[in-house]
């Protein structure tokens, strides 16, 4: 009682000026709470954002403005609850949720009148402060605002979830966004472990991603990469945006494989904040990484840093016929492969909040690792027929190391105007690299008949090489029309440089390592692109469209620094259109129709003129005179939402490719035995076209369960414009399909069963890899000539939290549950036949600690220069590297 008649005393003084000057305090007591609900059927909305705002003089424009003290956003169960708010003066709360109608309600805690209310009307909110708290009412700090029911906005097609749950999944109109952080299984991985699970992506054994068939474009924070993904652990990924059609606010260059966009965790709370995590696995592998944010004022500074022992053992099968060569010859193989190694990866970044309009950032990345790869071939050689060469065993051995060291800083600048969304933003990023690698080979060759060995071969690969980027990209916004409008317009400059040195040493009779001039692999490169953009967005009542055009310019020079071999392409200035239309329908319907044009231009390695031999089932050359390709993409897509929560997206596609760059298989002699081989290099096929229908659901069957559901049914075909049997066009219809199921049980446990299937489909193309592009002792062959077999695979996750705040976490993931997660290709010309079969990690066990500190401070939503508000990549501030 004495505590409440103090707290009354304090909260009347705060009502009138005080004699002689004296200053007022409001004591920020207050606690407001309450239900957001649909306004059709009541369901509770989790994931509203809660504002609570107060209107003061601003000493910087010199006028009043509402400055936000609080935010939220509502639980599972569509509360919110927030506290330490001033109990005297009128509160704003705004309520929003993509895809409903934002609404504002005026709020007092406690009235001078006596009365308190929880919504007053604007004519009480404009009573405050003409009266005194009336001394027979015992003053309540806790106000229920009860169940606040939103409407849908059908013109918000610029940003409509798919799942109202803090989703796994959501959709915006150019892109979906894959939560992360809902994903147990990749708990303790990496970025491949992550977009394993990642709806319309497919990741082979080698780690080579294709999105609907086809190489994407992969993007770290909005700048293209060439960072591997076992290189970029998951825990620092807060999501994957998945950008099946790209606008031309994005780089056209890609081809029509669209982007897939990691974003790195990058935290902004007040005080300290952060957490701790550390793992292992079954095969000995570990992890310890942690993160650390300190904001002070206007000063923030974020850190994270990881350390990953990596250890992968991968089985292999293969079966080849040559159909070429005197003799015939068939070749079956056994192999045994590991590596371990391990990398430390880490970033450190500073944001000074200059103004409330203006911020500046800088930040850095260093990535350094080590692998060392052992590989263990045993095979059998033997004439194709009755006739021909003896049978000939072989056994290699093969161990190397790869060595890297990756560092990049970057620098970025947001402004902000008066006018609402009205913004200027830049990025500038250097980012550089070094290799090396060695790798030994050791063949020993037996006759079979007698078991006895017949001879030894011993090489050696050597090499090490370097590259630089240099992005800088402007993008100017601006609202037309209060915000019905939008006009974005930026430009963009990339450059890299690219030197490799590598020589390959084979065992003379006297034991001494000569050089092979042929295999002398010395060159570098440079390139640049100039771009420039402008897209404008508009709504009219219920039907929404965009429309842009993108100008690129580019050049590429190369050199074979050995011979002095010069070659270079310089592409003109080409157009790059996008057009997006949308129509809202009742009922939470959506349509669109979308269209973009890119391009893929032909990278350094798949046009040097170079015959790699070090593996000689996988020997592979480049082709100069390749062309780019460029591809037409349309799409038109379908998505409702239920009242229960419940939700589709349904899609059809179709992608139009001229000048195709695809493998394909040509014959030569061997400089190192004088022997016909198979060169695996790159033509211009004369077309190619891939269309499907993809289907997404997310669905709600309890409060405790969750399941999302992706399918995707394509078909392709490739017209190499051969006039011999090397050019196959196969038209192959496939399927591929992804579930996960989440599952909140009691005392703080959850479960994640996830599961994919993939039926028999083409090979990829337009992989922007190296030559190679196989697995050990594989022979990558062109996507016209051979298909990948049917797999499947089941992953399943238990995860607790312990201690009263819940900081404390521990998952324990089980991958590929049945070891069926097998890659069979099947390769196929007029000049031979192969079967290959890899099984990497099967049935993978990973044991993951995490612990968080510190408290979040919401009110760091009034910074509209985060990535929240929509503008997704082109606020990407942090590194491009290799």
């Amino acid at each position: 009682m004495i505590l409440l008649v103090l707290v009354s005393a304090a909260t009347a003084r705060a009502q009138f000026p005080m004699g002689g000057g004296g200053t007022r305090t409001i004591p920020s007591i207050g606690h407001i709470f309450g239900t957001v609900e649909d306004s059709v059927g009541g369901t509770p909305l989790p994931g509203a954002t809660v504002l609570v705002l107060q209107n003061k003089y601003d000493s910087a424009t010199h006028s009043r403005k509402d400055i936000l003290l609080k935010g939220t956003t509502t639980g599972g169960n569509g509360e919110f609850s927030l506290e330490d708010l001033p109990i005297i003066g009128v509160l704003k709360v705004e309520i929003s949720m993509m895809g409903y109608r934002k609404i504002t309600l005026p709020v007092t805690i406690l009235k001078f009148n006596g009365a308190s209310t929880a919504r007053p009307s604007p004519a009480q909110a404009g009573q405050a402060g003409q009266g005194s708290i009336n001394p027979d009412n015992m003053p309540n700090f806790d106000k229920d605002l009860g169940r606040i029911r939103i409407t849908t906005d059908a013109n918000q097609l610029k940003a409509v979830t798919v799942t109202a749950n803090q989703p796994l999944l959501t959709l915006e109109a150019d892109k979906k966004v894959f939560n992360v952080e809902k994903n147990l299984v990749s708990v303790g991985g990496t970025a491949q472990d992550v977009l394993k699970n990642v709806p319309s992506v497919l990741v082979d054994a080698d780690g080579n991603v294709t999105m609907r068939n086809k190489t994407p474009q992969i993007y770290v924070d909005g700048q293209p990469t060439t960072l591997q993904l076992n290189q970029i652990p998951a825990d620092d990924i807060q999501s994957i945006e998945i950008i099946t059609n790209p606008s031309a606010k994005y780089d056209a260059s890609g081809g029509g494989g669209g982007i897939l966009n990691i974003v790195l965790k990058k935290q902004r709370k007040q005080g300290m904040n952060g957490d701790l995590r550390a793992g292992t696995d079954k095969n000995g592998g570990y992890n310890l990484g942690g993160d650390i944010n300190l904001r002070q004022g206007k000063i923030n500074v974020s850190a994270n840093a990881m350390d990953m022992h990596l250890v992968s053992h991968t089985t292999g099968i293969t079966d080849r016929n040559n159909y070429f060569g005197n003799p015939q010859s068939v070749i079956d193989q056994n192999n045994t492969s590991s590596t371990r190694g391990g990398f430390a990866f880490g970033r450190i970044g500073l944001d000074y909040f200059a103004t409330n309009y203006t911020t500046l950032s800088v930040g850095a990345i260093k990535v350094h690792g080590q692998f060392d790869p052992t590989q263990s071939i045993s095979g059998e050689q033997d004439s194709l027929f009755s006739s021909g060469t003896t049978s000939t065993l072989t056994q290699n051995n093969t161990s190397g190391s790869h060595d890297f060291n990756f560092e990049g800083g970057q620098f970025s600048l947001v402004q902000l105007f008066h006018k609402d969304g009205e913004k200027i933003t830049a990025n500038l990023n250097y980012n550089q690299g070094t290799t090396s690698n060695f790798t030994g080979y050791a063949t020993d060759y037996y006759s079979k008949s007698t078991s006895t060995l017949t001879s030894v071969d011993q090489e050696k690969l050597m090499g090490n090489g370097n590259i630089s980027f240099f992005t800088f990209q402007s993008d100017y916004t601006l609202p037309i029309n209060n915000k019905k409008s939008k006009l974005e317009a930026g430009i963009r400059a990339a450059s890299n440089g690219n030197t490799n040195n590598s020589s390959n040493f084979v065992m003379d009779s006297v034991g001494q390592y000569q050089q092979v001039p042929a295999t002398i692999d010395d060159y570098k490169s440079t390139s640049s692109v100039y771009a420039a953009y402008v897209d404008f967005s508009s709504t009219i009542r219920k039907f929404s469209y965009e429309a842009g055009l993108r100008a690129e310019s580019s050049s590429y020079n190369g050199q074979l620094t050995n011979t002095g071999q010069v070659f270079s392409n310089h592409y003109p200035v080409s157009l790059f259109p996008s057009v997006f239309l949308g129509q809202a329908l009742s009922g939470n319907q959506q349509l669109q129709l979308s269209y973009s044009r890119r391009v893929n231009r032909p990278n350094f390695f798949q046009l040097m003129p170079y015959t790699d031999y070090s593996d000689n089932l996988n020997i592979s050359r480049g082709n100069p005179g390749l062309l780019p390709e460029f591809t037409n993409s349309f799409e038109f897509s379908y998505s409702k939402t239920f009242r229960s929560g419940n939700n589709i997206l349904a899609s059809l596609y179709w992608k139009n490719t001229n000048h195709l760059i695809t493998r394909f298989l040509e014959t030569a002699l061997d400089p190192i035995n004088n022997q016909e081989v198979l060169i695996n290099t790159f033509i211009n096929a004369n077309s190619s076209n891939s269309y499907g229908t993809e289907i997404t659901l997310q669905l709600f069957p309890a409060k405790w369960w969750d399941a999302s559901l992706n399918v995707n049914l394509y078909s392709s075909d490739i017209n190499t414009g051969t006039q011999d049997s090397l050019g196959y066009n196969n038209n192959l219809v496939s399927g591929f399909a992804k579930l996960n199921n989440n599952f909140k049980l009691p005392a703080g446990f959850s479960i994640q069963l996830s599961g994919v299937y993939q039926s028999k489909t083409n090979l990829p193309v337009s992989s922007q890899s190296g030559p190679g592009g196989g697995g050990p002792g594989m022979q990558a062959q062109s996507a016209s000539q051979g298909y990948l077999k049917a797999n499947w695979e089941t992953d399943l996750a238990l995860q607790k939290t312990f201690l009263k705040d819940k900081s404390l976490t521990a998952t324990l993931s089980f991958n590929d549950i049945f070891r069926t997660r097998k890659f069979n290709q099947y390769s196929f010309s007029n000049l031979f036949s192969q079967d290959y079969t890899r099984l990497t990690d099967p049935q993978m066990i990973r044991l993951n600690l995490s612990y968080r500190f510190g408290k979040y401070d919401f009110s760091l939503f009034k910074r509209k220069d985060l990535k929240s508000q929509g503008e997704g990549m082109q606020n990407a501030n942090q590194m491009m590297s290799y």
